[in-house]
């Protein structure tokens, strides 16, 4: 992450702002030298599936992370059924026996009503989410990315990259361990996987685009013996400084959740979107505790009931930092910023990038150096746009929508009395839909996003 630190009062939390980036170098004399075929800067969700993929296709593959396994990630600890099915296509076993949560469904609060939405049965997806701690999720999936053969480095800081005589990404910089000895990882392609500051996409000029959604998310874990045990994820639309009421002015900026985790705690979090007026200029800690303190008594989301500190972190959305690949460079993950802008879900569509990334990689490694090479990694960002670039696009329209809490409020209260029409946004915000051979709301969700001019990866 950035060292930049925002307005919330939260220490610790950053939206990218990328005040610090690395410095191009070239390779300090006397360093040891790693090669490999790729290397992966960041072990997250993006970077262990790229990791993954790769590896199973037979190429040398050194993942470099700056923490060591297990470490903690701020997140809600929820997934869609869209993340369970990245999951599994990594082989990893979701099973209730392998210590996952599953949901069916979401519960929607709002406007004094609570809906309960089962998610869709689908044939592109499962039809149950998933709740697992992001310290235990990391270390799964960077531990599969092993198994397929990838060369984890951990307490591995990246420096900068190293650039060949016409600018291009040749490796990276690095120092490991408490003693930070430096090392030098050289490969053809590095994989940016670093996360929302995106510094090795800085350090190549590729700065954030600030026209393109962007958010803060806050999350704490209570003890909540009333709330753990829960079958479906649980979000809040409106969030009052008080009791719910006409009075506007107590309506607090943003969008909620609470997720039983099964073991006598919750996560219980909040958003804000930079379409919002008070985006970077609230305390996001004060937030999340006038809300929780008008939650009922029972359920236990009080200070006194608190583990540990409220954290955050930057939510980068709808490919706020392009192009995807340049100059041997591949961004993926928060990186790239592929977060939804709908819902603020990464981690799904961190993991299919690094799969996306890893197949237009395999490919360009099978082809001399040159424009036979560069043509198969061009596909990459191509791939992206095909596959999300019109629902960013909406999704830019959206945020920029709900970014009124009036306008939230409306659609919140005309919206939930109307339980077909939730199950269709369900379907929308959560990208859940079936694009071939789906219903109505599959198909007309399939032509809004044919439609929408694609955001370009």
């Amino acid at each position: 992450m950035a060292t930049a630190t925002d307005s919330s009062g939260v220490s610790g939390i950053t939206t990218g702002t990328g005040t610090d980036p690395l410095t191009s170098t070239d390779a300090p004399i006397g360093a040891r030298e790693i090669t490999a075929d790729v290397v992966v800067v960041g072990a997250g969700p993006g970077g262990a599936s790229a990791a993954y993929w790769l590896a199973a296709s037979g190429l040398d593959v050194a993942l470099l992370e700056k923490t060591e396994f297990p470490r903690e990630k701020v997140c809600g600890d929820g997934l869609t059924p869209r993340g369970t099915r990245a999951l599994v296509a990594m082989g990893i076993d979701v099973s209730e026996e392998a210590g996952w949560l599953h949901n069916k469904g979401l519960r929607v609060m709002g406007g004094g009503m609570r809906l309960h939405l089962d998610w869709p049965e689908l044939t592109s997806f499962p039809a149950y989410g998933l709740v697992r701690p992001r310290a235990d999720l990391d270390n799964l999936l960077a531990m599969q990315a092993v198994k397929a053969g990838a060369h984890l480095h951990e307490r591995t800081t990246v420096n900068g990259p190293i650039l060949d005589r016409e600018g291009n990404v040749c490796g990276v910089n690095a120092t490991e361990g408490p003693d930070k000895v430096p090392v030098v990882y050289r490969a053809p392609i590095v994989v940016s996987a670093d996360g929302v500051a995106g510094r090795l996409a800085l350090a190549m000029g590729l700065q954030r685009d600030d026209s393109r959604p962007m958010g803060v998310a806050v999350r704490r874990y209570y003890t909540s013996p009333a709330k753990t045990h829960d079958n479906y994820l649980e979000s809040w639309l409106e969030l009052w400084d008080g009791p719910p009421g006409a009075d506007t002015s107590k309506l607090l900026p943003g969008y909620g959740w609470i997720f039983g985790m099964g073991d006598g705690t919750v996560n219980a979090g909040l958003g804000v979107l930079n379409s919002s007026k008070a985006y970077q200029r609230t305390n996001y800690k004060g937030l999340l505790s006038s809300w929780l303190d008008n939650t009922p008594e029972e359920w236990g989301l009080r200070e006194e009931n608190a583990i540990g500190q409220t954290q955050g972190a930057g939510l980068p959305m709808g490919f706020n930092r392009v192009p995807h690949y340049t100059r041997g460079l591949v961004l993926v993950g928060d990186s790239g910023g592929t977060v939804n802008p709908f819902n603020g879900e990464g981690i799904p569509y961190a993991m299919e990038s690094g799969q996306f990334a890893a197949q237009a990689i395999i490919q360009a490694l099978a082809r001399p150096e040159g424009s036979a090479r560069e043509a198969a990694l061009r596909s990459y960002p191509q791939a992206m746009a095909d596959e999300w670039g019109g629902y960013y696009r909406l999704g830019g329209v959206f945020v920029k929508l709900i970014g009124n809490p009036a306008v939230m409020r409306a659609c919140t209260r005309h919206g939930l009395p109307h339980p077909g029409l939730m199950r269709f946004v369900l379907k929308l915000l959560a990208n859940l839909h079936d694009k071939n051979d789906g219903d109505l709301a599959d198909r007309a969700i399939t032509l809004l996003t044919k439609l929408a001019p694609a955001v370009r990866g």
